[in-house]
């Protein structure tokens, strides 16, 4: 594939250091794990160094100069991430450990509050185990029935079997926007509507779109939005809560203790306005800030100029992977569906994926094998474990040239000696 430089993995590798030290214990560093977690730039790892050493103070408690920094920043980091999505206001984020807790979130919080006996939750086969179990356990306390859409022959979430299981006992449909297996998008707008007209509310995980194309909560019409900073370019251990107001304000608190009160007395305590109600204890101050810095590295490259370039990385990526003989790969194509996500998880008939992964790794390639945290879709498609390589626009052509090219030597080299 001929492609014109300078690329825009050429504009922006420069700003990774994981890129620029170009080695992987003394071999060449070829990441293709970023659906697992992306890579930090300079600047986010700045951010929170710069928090750390010069503004490190507990937020919205102190009167110093310390505290009135962390707390600008910290509220800026806020504000970023609410015109990241276009929400209405930033009293609609709330920030998490990760989008983990954020859907725990709204299950404990919402859902507790809401949901009763024979109201029904609908969730896809293809979701991560994160959007599963937290639904399970809610069941188990309120006796409401989760119900599960198929997905087709193709890979894709099956419409018909979402339209068939609509009723006017659905109370929520919660959902993975771009699947880390498959690596369908689901066509969120058109779906909320089918959800809203039998009164489902809508919660989307959207960790492996954020990054990756542009995200409109208000065009979507959603009602709960997941999102999580390791997959953004951001630190670990911050995420967040996007949800209509509304819909907080109603919310009781999911934790309690400090910065999350308005006031305690001896026998009953009110809370604090949104989002804080649902922020207590101290939270991640620095990684909030570095998410936000994050947050606008990736606004100044633009998410359509990265949706463009990974649509051609991957085309080039499922071009090589098919002509390999005896390998499978899941989901759509490029071709059925151009905004399918940025990866490709496959099989190689009679090998398993752990030991191509892990020959790879000899080579400083640096892919996925598993479940990927979705075994109910495995076990639906009868396989134990996958090899997952996905992208991001850091990736190159040759990355893709030399890991296909080592991918059949393991093949070869594992076929022999089977």
């Amino acid at each position: 594939m001929t492609i014109s430089s300078p690329t825009l993995a050429d504009q922006t590798r420069v700003d990774f250091p994981m890129f620029s030290n170009h080695s992987l214990e003394n071999q060449k560093l070829i990441y293709l794990d970023h659906a697992a977690t992306s890579q930090k730039p300079y600047k986010v790892i700045e951010a929170l160094k710069h928090y750390y050493s010069n503004d490190n103070a507990n937020v919205h408690r102190g009167a110093h100069q310390l505290s009135a920094r962390a707390t600008d920043g910290f509220e800026q980091a806020r504000q970023i991430t609410a015109e990241f999505i276009n929400a209405e206001t930033p009293r609609e984020i709330v920030f998490t450990r990760n989008a983990t807790e954020a859907i725990n979130l709204v299950a404990r919080s919402w859902g507790e509050a809401e949901l009763k006996e024979k109201d029904e939750i609908l969730i896809t086969l293809m979701e991560h185990h994160s959007n599963f179990v937290p639904w399970q356990l809610l069941a188990q306390r309120t006796g409401c029935i989760i119900r599960h859409i198929s997905i087709t022959s193709s890979g894709e979430l099956d419409l018909e079997d979402l339209r068939e299981k609509l009723n006017s006992r659905t109370r929520l449909l919660s959902l993975v926007h771009i699947s880390n297996t498959l690596g369908c998008c689901n066509d969120i707008a058109e779906i909320t509507q089918l959800a809203h007209n039998v009164g489902s509310l809508v919660l989307v995980d959207a960790c492996q779109s954020l990054a990756h194309q542009p995200i409109d909560v208000k065009k979507l019409k959603i009602d709960f939005l997941a999102g999580s900073s390791h997959k953004l370019c951001g630190p670990t251990g911050i995420g967040f809560l996007w949800a209509r107001e509304k819909l907080l304000e109603e919310m009781p608190p999911f934790l309690c203790g400090g910065e999350m009160i308005q006031d305690v007395f001896l026998d009953h305590s009110t809370w604090a306005e949104l989002p804080h109600k649902f922020e207590a204890g101290t939270p991640a101050i620095g990684e909030a800030i570095a998410m936000g810095t994050a947050l606008n590295y990736l606004k100044s490259i633009g998410l359509k100029n990265i949706q463009s370039w990974e649509k051609t990385l991957t085309k080039h990526l499922f071009e090589k992977l098919e002509s390999i003989d005896g390998l499978q790969i899941l989901g759509p194509n490029p071709e059925q569906q151009p905004s399918r996500g940025a990866l490709a998880t496959f099989t190689v008939q009679g090998i398993h994926a752990d030991d191509i992964a892990a020959l790879l790794d000899t080579n400083g390639i640096c892919i996925r094998s598993g479940h990927h945290c979705c075994q109910p879709l495995h076990r639906h498609l009868g396989l134990n474990s996958t090899a997952r390589a996905s992208l991001s626009f850091t990736s190159t052509i040759d990355e893709i040239d030399q890991f296909s090219e080592e991918l059949v030597s393991t093949i070869s080299f594992l076929k022999k000696h089977i």
